[in-house]
């Protein structure tokens, strides 16, 4: 798995470029994520050093133009599933808040090591927006010859277009994470899981 969220990291920084360039300033899913993508490609690759030495600053990066396309309660509640029945709102909030805190880890990290020889094509959209899911279809090429797709799940919301899911190689980001956590929460109450993973303590398989 680590190898399909680095894939995923690869197809952030390599949106720089791609096909739906003119798009950028829609309000649609493929002109959103070429609009976020492009500015963190552009600052990452050129403050690079900086960010290597300064990780904080590159985590803030991500927190403040990624997480906005995200719909990071949505997710949680997919991810914890049955386990999240009759939670109270507020423990769904303090779960997705440490969700989301590991993903801009991780996807800072993934960012780091993003290569300038990956290419990424993103595909035509499949007949209308689908409010409900729509995905955004790219592939990216590596440097090694193989092809990854990855796709992005978005949904229509109140506040506009959000993203709430990863689909590597067939792999959800989603269902990955609901196959570890919501037993887990299901065993051990979401406080625990929760404070796990705000130690660290609760590492989750990439």
């Amino acid at each position: 798995m680590r190898r399909l969220i680095h894939i995923s990291m690869l197809a952030i920084a390599c949106f720089h470029g791609s096909l739906f360039a003119d798009h950028i300033g829609g309000d649609d899913p493929v002109s959103l994520v070429e609009d976020v993508t492009v500015h963190i490609f552009e600052d990452v690759a050129n403050n690079l050093e900086h960010y290597s030495e300064n990780q904080e600053a590159l985590q803030e990066l991500v927190r403040r133009d990624l997480i906005p396309l995200l719909d990071v309660n949505y997710a949680a509640r997919l991810i914890l599933g049955r386990a999240g029945r009759g939670l109270a709102k507020e423990k769904i909030d303090e779960f997705a808040e440490s969700m989301s805190n590991l993903l801009v880890s991780r996807y800072s990290q993934g960012l780091l090591h993003f290569s300038s020889e990956v290419k990424l094509q993103v595909l035509p959209q499949r007949g209308d927006l689908n409010e409900k899911m729509t995905r955004v279809r790219t592939r990216v090429t590596l440097p090694t010859g193989g092809e990854a797709p990855v796709d992005y799940a978005f949904h229509k919301t109140s506040h506009g277009w959000k993203a709430f899911d990863v689909i590597v190689e067939g792999i959800s980001y989603v269902t990955t994470y609901r196959n570890q956590i919501m037993p887990d929460v299901q065993a051990n109450g979401i406080d625990n899981v929760i404070a796990r993973l705000n130690s660290g303590q609760l590492e989750l398989a990439e």
